[in-house]
């Protein structure tokens, strides 16, 4: 009996250690995107929303985007579960791993399993159909610098937002078929629309600050959304904020693709006999472009790993220099027999 005892008191105790040590990592709420309160359905919408974007079938190639999906799934077939919830709520983790090693239900489901029974097998089938507003799509201007090193903007951002209002109003209508007997043996079908009463509602204009996060390497038409930050629709669900990133002009470089392009005026005097020469990269690091050798006007050179980082790599693009040759406007007699002289 006092085995048993001590052995109760020893996993109690393991169990309330590993509650402080779980705090630090990064909670299943917050890799949903929900608070700690959520309810089913809320977890289920973040959930759908989530598993859409970051599958492994849209996201081919992409090491960040296939971990995140993992997370995802992790994190949902925990909370989905009102056992295993309940004790990561109290215990974290390092909990669930005691629990199942107790015997309790520590296999998890199949990631692909979980995704099946929110779009029916398929990897990729369609969302159900939910009510949704209108999107809303903002052309955002990054700067290269943000672009290279990432960064973040302030955006204010002013939407509808709704707010309770007096009375009561007409909602969820829906048709309701019913048999009204009119005589002895004879029915004859009835459709009557039902609509629930509810607290009624009215529109608000609000405003705030939006922070967008700008990631290394986003390319054009690349978005940073905001899930259910959209316009909103009664009854139904607000749809989404979507920032389209748009790559800003630059005084010096011109971005294509993950390359850089830039152009460098030389004097002829340089162009015949070599220079040394420097440029600042948007980081600020100099980048040595120059040369003991002959340059001939409009050339071309690479500099391999110059150029735009990869999103979500540590790879990079290349810096092409086109070199502009500045011709003397004009020669003195002595000059160009000088020049005849050495180049003739």
């Amino acid at each position: 009996m006092v085995h048993r005892r001590t052995s109760k008191l020893l996993f109690l105790l393991c169990f309330l250690s590993c509650s402080l040590i779980a705090i630090a990592a990064k909670s299943y709420y917050d890799i949903l995107q929900v608070p700690r309160g959520a309810s089913d359905e809320q977890m289920k919408r973040a959930y759908r929303k989530l598993a859409l974007k970051y599958h492994p079938d849209k996201n081919q190639g992409n090491e960040e985007a296939n971990k995140k999906f993992a997370e995802i799934n992790n994190a949902y077939e925990v909370l989905s579960d009102s056992e295993k919830r309940s004790i990561y709520d109290r215990y974290g983790e390092e909990g669930l791993k005691q629990h199942a090693a107790s015997g309790g239900r520590g296999g998890g489901m199949n990631i692909q399993d979980i995704f099946s029974q929110f779009f029916g097998g398929g990897p990729m089938e369609e969302e159900e159909k939910i009510v949704k507003g209108d999107d809303v799509i903002v052309e955002l201007d990054a700067t290269l610098e943000d672009l290279y090193m990432g960064g973040s903007l302030k955006v204010w951002r002013e939407k509808n937002v709704i707010k309770p209002a007096p009375g009561k109003r007409r909602c969820n209508c829906r048709n309701e078929v019913y048999h009204k007997q009119i005589g002895p043996g004879m029915f004859q079908q009835m459709t009557e629309q039902v609509c629930e009463q509810c607290p009624n509602v009215k529109y608000e204009r609000e405003g705030y600050f939006v922070t967008v996060d700008i990631e290394k390497g986003m390319q054009d038409g690349q978005e940073v959304v905001f899930y259910e930050d959209g316009e909103p629709i009664i009854d139904g669900e607000a749809g989404d904020l979507r920032f389209r990133i748009r790559t800003a002009s630059h005084d010096l470089f011109r971005r294509e693709g993950n390359d850089l392009h830039t152009t460098v005026t030389i004097t002829l005097v340089q162009a015949l006999v070599g220079f040394e020469k420097t440029i600042k990269h948007l980081d600020d690091h100099l980048v040595d472009i120059g040369t003991k050798g002959v340059t001939k006007p409009k050339e071309v050179r690479k500099f391999k790993g110059e150029g735009m980082p990869l999103h979500f790599s540590n790879k990079k693009g290349d810096l092409y220099v086109t070199f502009e040759v500045l011709f003397p406007t004009s020669l003195t007699e002595d000059q160009k027999t000088q020049i005849k002289a050495i180049l003739g």
